[in-house]
């Protein structure tokens, strides 16, 4: 019997199940369940995209032919919309053009019914893990984008934030005023589209080996 088993740190990436074969479906939220994992289960494409948030990271393991909308034109639109997503696809035993067709699309794998519980945990634990990486990336590239849009002199003010400086010791290493420095903060808060102090610090940080904040000085 197996015994269902994930790594604890993929756990919180959510699992949803596309697949109009109810028999399917209960036996993966049974699988799933069992190894901590959250399911989530929908019998066509079009109920999945009308609750499924595009931002969020996750795994869906999609069965090729459903009823309306396929599962290769739900894969296809995931990889266009849904940056953070890692697809798998499950297909009839033996449609192995299907799959192929789905893995050029976009797939991470693709699985052949019936099923093995071993081999399917071993793959939403990888498409997880997936997920969870590209979340990371295009968190990250996001972030450098955001701080490109800097000019000089705010790059500047926001290196000296990062070391946290107050206001006063910034105006003073700058040559400028407080409120030039507070304007300067501002104008940094809001191109960065960072919510607080520390979520600005921490985009920084996470991008500062491939971004210079600021020319030596």
């Amino acid at each position: 019997m197996v015994q269902p088993s994930i790594a604890p740190d993929l756990v919180s990436t959510p699992v949803y199940v596309v697949d109009d074969d109810p028999a399917i479906c209960s036996a993966l939220r049974v699988l799933l369940a069992t190894a901590h994992i959250e399911v989530c289960l929908y019998a066509t494409a079009e109920a999945f995209l009308e609750k499924f948030d595009s931002s969020r990271r996750a795994c869906v393991l999609i069965d090729v032919r459903l009823p309306g909308m396929t599962g290769l034109q739900l894969l296809e639109h995931l990889v266009k919309t849904c940056p953070n997503v890692a697809a798998v696809v499950i297909t009839g035993h033996g449609d192995v053009p299907m799959a192929v067709r789905a893995m050029r699309a976009g797939a991470l794998h693709f699985m052949e019914k019936p099923i093995d519980p071993a081999a399917l945990l071993e793959i939403v634990e990888e498409a997880c893990l997936c997920a969870n990486v590209r979340c990371a990336h295009n968190h990250t590239c996001v972030a450098a984008t955001r701080l490109a849009l800097l000019t000089p002199r705010e790059k500047e003010v926001l290196a000296l934030l990062v070391e946290g400086y107050p206001t006063k010791v910034i105006a003073h290493q700058l040559g400028i005023t407080c409120r030039t420095v507070e304007h300067h903060r501002a104008a940094v808060m809001h191109k960065t589209q960072a919510r607080t102090l520390s979520h600005l610090v921490r985009m920084a940080l996470e991008i500062s080996g491939n971004w210079k904040l600021a020319d030596e000085h």
